[in-house]
């Protein structure tokens, strides 16, 4: 039997195929179709080399709190998976017990040991990753047992607030009139024990990513003092073991024009978009001598022309002007394209943002390697 013989389709045919039709009303082409036998005489299984030539990683912004980048040529499977184990599987540092010595100020016990929770913590990168190990909770009905320093980060926050004698007559501002009247973050501190000072101290010291993070108000008599244990733990357990404050992915936005859009159409087309999107540029002489350009006799006015797609955040404004959208004549399409996914990721703080994309691939591929594993048991049996 002669071996079969697929036909390969034009790059723009394949370009085609990947843009999410984006209407006035609706959403066409949303799901990908480059899976065997969806297009006839297409050899459309998935090829490890062909992967390597497409996929492509662009950072667009890059810094220890933010980063912005491009995964293209991935399926958007794959870029949901990336997303949930940012949210969800990467490790982080956070306070889990709360020991309330004394509590005089407004807010409840369980109130302030919420607040406390859901405070980001940083700290050495060799003990938070190698040193410092998993808790093992107990289980219901079950003793908690008492935590070792190469699993529990001891913290204490102990705060009075009291009046300051060398405050002027009549002072309004209570944090001129009282000391201590805002209770910080930066107001914690931590207490090392066991080895903990070989991996946690001095720049590498348990401390809150943002050190001025109110966590409550207080007045003269009123005391906070707090003993606290923070532990390991990933946001599938708790939000408050996230490392990320959002992790997120659009596709990227095409915009087509498809007719010329000109002079105070140009105007009004671009401030259908956010600025930087679409620009206006003046048509020159030879765009107005060629026949059939549409800007015959337009020389020097002003036309619409797209600048950066991606900035668009695709509010369809532009579709709701008969100039631009008349059935039979329209001047713009906008669409997605489906395997271009641009990734928006804020650390907390304990990890770098793009550390945390890198340990996110590690996690997965870990995922695939157990996955593949069990297979072959299978097999075997």
């Amino acid at each position: 039997m002669a071996p079969a013989t697929y036909k390969t389709p034009s790059q723009a045919e394949v370009d085609r195929r990947k843009i999410v039709g984006v209407n006035a009303e609706t959403v066409t082409d949303v799901s990908s179709r480059d899976y065997p036998g969806n297009f006839p005489g297409e050899d459309n299984s998935w090829d490890k080399r062909k992967f390597n030539t497409t996929f492509d990683v662009q950072f667009h912004t890059l810094s220890d709190y933010d980063a912005t980048f491009s995964l293209i040529g991935l399926d958007a499977s794959v870029a949901n998976a990336f997303r949930r184990i940012l949210i969800a599987e990467i490790p982080s540092l956070a306070v889990e017990w709360v020991y309330v010595n004394n509590n005089t100020s407004i807010i409840q016990d369980e109130v302030l040991a919420a607040r406390l929770g859901l405070i980001p913590f940083k700290g050495g990168r060799e003990g938070l990753l190698k040193f410092l190990k998993w808790y093992k909770k107990p289980e219901e009905g079950e003793e908690r047992e008492n935590g070792m320093d190469w699993n529990t980060i001891a913290l204490e926050l102990k705060v009075e607030c009291t009046r300051n004698p060398d405050a002027a007559k009549g002072e309004k501002d209570p944090t001129k009139k009282y000391h201590n009247t805002h209770v910080y973050a930066k107001d914690i501190k931590f207490q090392p024990f066991g080895r903990q000072e070989q991996y946690f101290s001095g720049e590498d010291a348990i401390a809150p990513t943002n050190p001025d993070i109110l966590i409550a108000k207080l007045r003269p008599g009123q005391v906070i003092d707090i003993q606290m244990h923070a532990i390991k733990g990933i946001g599938s357990d708790h939000a408050k073991f996230s490392p990320v404050a959002t992790a997120s992915y659009r596709l990227l936005p095409t915009i087509d024009i498809l007719r010329p859009i000109i002079g105070k159409d140009a105007e009004k087309f671009c401030k259908c978009f956010p600025k930087g999107v679409i620009g206006l540029e003046p048509i020159t002489k030879k765009e107005a001598l060629q026949a059939g350009s549409g800007y015959e006799g337009h020389e020097g006015k002003m036309k619409a022309v797209v600048l950066d797609p991606m900035k668009d955040t695709v509010s369809r404004e532009c579709l709701r002007h008969d100039e631009f959208n008349k059935k039979g004549a329209e001047k713009v399409r906008l669409g997605r394209v489906r395997d271009h996914f641009i990734f928006s990721v804020e650390s907390v703080g304990q990890w770098k943002s793009d550390e945390l994309f890198l340990e996110s691939v590690a996690h997965l591929k870990a995922k695939a390697t157990s996955l593949r594993a069990m297979m072959s048991t299978i097999r075997e049996k």
